[in-house]
């Protein structure tokens, strides 16, 4: 799989308009067993409760088994496990989705192809869960920023509730300009859709898209290019009469402006 996601990567780079076809392909037996090897170990279960070490007690069984799901579009995931961890500097809880193990692996194998992707379109303005990238780098150039350059102002802003209110069909129609692949978009899909579990009853998901998800940092990213960084890129800095620069962190970024905007 690694061999060809780096043929996908020189494709992506020379040609920024491409659409890519053929990528459902790419989750096979070999690329999901290693996907199931990369992820960490003794983390909290989904709502079977299966752990990363039982499903390895038959993992060629199992792989095979998920392999001929994804193949025929029987696959399903599972709904997630909701439950609530502290929100920093608040009283207020912030909702997590634990998936099942297997559909971790899956969706680890969607993150390796999305950001194949999508990593050569993002803007340099954006840091959060990106390879070799940190918030200690959206904080050293933010530095740069406002101790090298003229501020007038500073904008700091979180928006509320990004994950939570992603919407299911901007993100397929963003996903869209580079893939062309309906099995792939079909997954995608199903895991935006997949609802959640909370003391027993299951609850549908007409939007967002759970935080604790392994592919919901790309999906996010993905989402935010479009209507966030692309929007401050054409839009905004083209109206501020003076120079313009955004940093953003996953759902948090920070604007600063020389001169005010038209």
């Amino acid at each position: 799989m690694e061999t060809k996601l780096l043929r996908i990567v020189e494709i992506a780079k020379s040609e920024p308009k491409m659409k890519f076809t053929s990528l459902t392909h790419l989750l096979n037996e070999e690329s999901l067993v290693q996907c199931h090897r990369e992820l960490p170990n003794k983390k909290a279960t989904g709502v079977k409760g299966t752990t990363k070490e039982q499903y390895g007690e038959n993992l060629e069984e199992n792989i095979v088994d998920l392999v001929s799901r994804l193949k025929s579009k029987s696959y399903r995931p599972v709904p997630v496990r909701r439950m609530y961890i502290p929100k920093l500097n608040s009283n207020k809880k912030r909702p997590l989705g634990i998936p099942e193990h297997e559909d971790k692996i899956v969706q680890k194998g969607i993150t390796k192809i999305l950001n194949t992707i999508n990593e050569n379109d993002f803007l340099d303005c954006s840091f959060g869960f990106r390879p070799n990238r940190s918030c200690h780098d959206a904080l050293k150039i933010l530095n740069h920023y406002i101790e090298k350059k003229s501020v007038n102002y500073v904008v700091d802003v979180d928006i509320r509730g990004c994950f939570d209110n992603v919407d299911h069909r901007w993100m397929i129609e963003f996903l869209k300009l580079r893939i062309a692949d309906p099995s792939l978009l079909r997954i995608i899909g199903r895991f935006l859709k997949g609802g959640y579990m909370e003391e027993g009853k299951k609850y549908k998901t007409n939007h967002g898209t759970p935080q604790g998800g392994v592919v919901s940092p790309i999906l996010a990213n993905v989402y935010l290019h479009y209507v966030l960084d692309l929007w401050f890129e054409k839009k905004i800095r083209k109206q501020c009469k003076g120079q313009a620069f955004i940093v953003r962190y996953a759902d948090d970024c920070v604007s600063r402006m020389q001169t005010k905007c038209a």
